[in-house]
């Protein structure tokens, strides 16, 4: 049986589509900036095409994961990343009580302020299991750590955020 080539078109857009969501994600939640973000995807699959024939089919997500990973590395040269959070618009927002309105602005700044707040890796996983819904098995194999460390994460950066925010969560 011939095995799948990443050099075959059908086989490398299939890759793309699979793959470039979750980690332009992934790559996003560690830096804070899409633009960053999205150069740094397309490199990973520019290597990626360079290299497809020596990369195999069922190693092309760990390639581009690493090579993705460790161009943010350079990236940022060990400069603390800061969230950018970006509040959803409201399409009823005319129709809200103004107080309402007020306090979930200012809920909203003081979540973005204790997320930030969070260690890397805490922030990370937490958005990852949070806002992209992976499981905990799905984010450990992104991230290259055991479930357990998942947990560990997941655990404490709500303990953080009950403390930043009180018992709303």
């Amino acid at each position: 049986m011939k095995k799948k080539s990443v050099c075959e078109k059908k086989n490398f857009e299939s890759i793309f589509n699979e793959y470039s969501a979750s980690l332009r994600n992934i790559i996003y939640y560690k830096c804070g900036d899409m633009d960053i973000a999205e150069d740094i995807i397309q490199d990973a699959f520019v290597k990626l095409w360079l290299n497809c024939k020596k990369v195999f089919f069922n190693r092309a997500k760990s390639f581009l994961f690493t090579v993705a990973n460790n161009s943010l590395l350079n990236h940022i040269a060990h400069q603390k990343v800061v969230l950018n959070y970006e509040q959803k618009p409201h399409s009823d927002i005319n129709n809200q009580d103004p107080q309402f309105v007020m306090e979930e602005n200012e809920f909203m700044k003081q979540l973005k302020s204790a997320i930030d707040a969070l260690p890397e890796k805490q922030r990370e996983t937490f958005l990852l299991s949070r806002i992209d819904k992976k499981s905990y098995k799905e984010i450990s194999e992104m991230t290259g750590v055991s479930i357990k460390a998942i947990e560990k994460r997941i655990h404490y950066a709500l303990l953080s955020l009950r403390e930043s925010l009180g018992d709303v969560l």
